[in-house]
C-alpha cells in the first residue's frame, strides 16, 4: 500500500533524509520511530504531498506522490502533530468543510461526515465549537478530518501527544479499531504505544533507516540470543551446572531474587530449550517455579540502535 524507495530530501547542503526505503502492507499498522530531528516528519510530509523529494520515489496504492500527486493524496488521511482545526467552527461544520475540500461529492458528504464522527466518537459534540472542546476531543476531531473522505491509508503523527491517560487509552483503541480497515503509518515517541498497536516498526536515525522488523525480531537480532528466565527451588551452583550442559545453552547468569534461585539463560537464536530446561530441573528433583521467555523492551532496542548510529563513523 505504501512503497518508499531511496527517498532523499536536502535543504541546501543539509540532507534531512538519505536513502529511506520501507514498505507498509495493506491493512498493517506500522510504527515509524526516531529521535527528534531524525527525519520522520520530513518523510511523512513527502508521503502526504506537502514536500517534494530531492530524489527517490514513494507511492501510495500505486500512485506516485510526486508525478501523480492528486490521486496519491486522495488515498491518504493525514493527522499532523499540530492538528489544523478552526476553533470558531462547530465540529460538524468543520468536517463538512474538510469533506468538501477533500472532494467528497455533495450527495455523500452528510453520510461521510456522520460516519467519521461516529468512528471517532465525536457525534455527541457535533454542534459545539471546536475551541471549546477538551484536548482529547480536539484530537479525535483531527482524526475524523483525516477519515472523512474514507482513505485507505492513514498517516498519524504523534496522535496521543499532550493527552491525559484516559484520552490516550481511548485514542489508542480508536487507532487499533481503524487498523482493521485501514493501512496506518504511526509516528510516536511513546514506545510502549508501538508495542501495543504495531505489528512492525521502522526506526530512522540521522535521516537513515537503521532497522525494520517486528519488535520481537529486533530483540533477537540485537541480543544475538534467545533469553529465558528460570526460577528454581534447588542448590544454586548445582542448578547452574545442570543448565549449562543443555545443548544450545550459551550462557547462564544468576538474577536478583527474593531468596529463591533465579537464572537468565541465553540460548541460540531460533532454538527453544524450555522443554530441555524443565526436564533437567524436574529430573534432578528440584522445584520449577518459573520458566518464561524474555525480550528486550522496545525502549532498549530503540536506544541501542540510535546510540550505535550516533557513535558510528559516517
Amino acid at each position: 500500500m505504501i512503497q518508499v524507495s531511496n527517498l532523499c530530501k536536502s535543504y541546501g547542503p543539509k540532507r534531512a533524509i538519505s536513502g529511506v526505503t520501507f514498505n507498509v502492507k495493506d491493512g498493517e499498522i506500522l510504527g515509524f520511530l526516531g529521535p527528534n530531528g531524525a527525519g520522520k516528519t520530513t518523510t511523512m510530509r513527502i508521503l502526504c504531498g506537502y514536500l517534494p523529494p530531492t530524489s527517490g520515489t514513494a507511492t501510495i496504492d500505486g500512485h506516485d506522490v510526486f508525478n501523480d500527486s492528486l490521486r496519491a493524496r486522495r488515498k491518504i488521511g493525514y493527522l499532523p502533530e499540530s492538528v489544523p482545526l478552526y476553533p470558531e467552527m462547530t465540529v460538524e461544520d468543520y468536517l463538512h468543510f474538510m469533506a468538501q475540500i477533500r472532494g467528497v461529492p455533495r450527495a455523500q458528504r452528510r453520510e461521510s461526515v456522520g460516519r467519521a464522527m461516529k468512528l471517532c466518537n465525536v457525534d455527541d459534540v457535533r454542534s459545539r465549537q471546536i475551541g471549546r472542546l477538551s484536548r482529547g476531543y480536539r484530537q479525535r476531531v483531527g482524526i475524523a478530518q483525516a477519515l472523512v473522505h474514507d482513505p485507505p491509508v492513514l498517516v498519524l503523527d504523534e496522535p496521543t501527544v499532550g493527552l491525559d491517560p484516559k484520552q490516550i487509552t481511548d485514542t489508542r483503541q480508536l487507532i487499533k479499531n481503524l487498523g482493521q480497515s485501514h493501512t496506518v503509518l504511526l509516528s510516536t515517541h511513546i514506545l510502549p504505544e508501538v508495542s501495543m498497536l504495531c505489528s512492525r516498526v521502522v526506526i530512522i536515525n540521522d535521516g537513515r533507516v537503521v532497522a525494520e522488523d517486528t519488535p520481537d525480531n529486533l530483540t533477537r537480532r540485537l541480543r544475538g540470543a534467545e533469553r529465558i528466565a528460570v526460577e528454581v527451588r534447588g542448590p544454586i551452583e548445582q542448578v547452574k551446572a545442570a543448565i549449562v550442559k543443555i545443548p544450545n545453552v550459551l550462557n547462564v547468569d544468576s538474577a536478583p531474587s527474593d531468596g529463591r534461585p533465579r537464572f537468565l539463560v541465553d540460548c541460540s537464536v531460533g532454538q527453544d530449550v524450555r522443554e530441555d530446561l524443565a526436564a533437567a530441573i524436574v529430573g534432578n528433583g528440584w522445584g520449577l517455579l518459573e520458566l518464561r521467555p524474555l525480550g528486550m523492551s522496545l525502549e532498549e532496542v530503540f536506544l541501542k540502535l540510535t546510540t550505535q548510529e550516533e557513535g558510528a563513523p559516517s
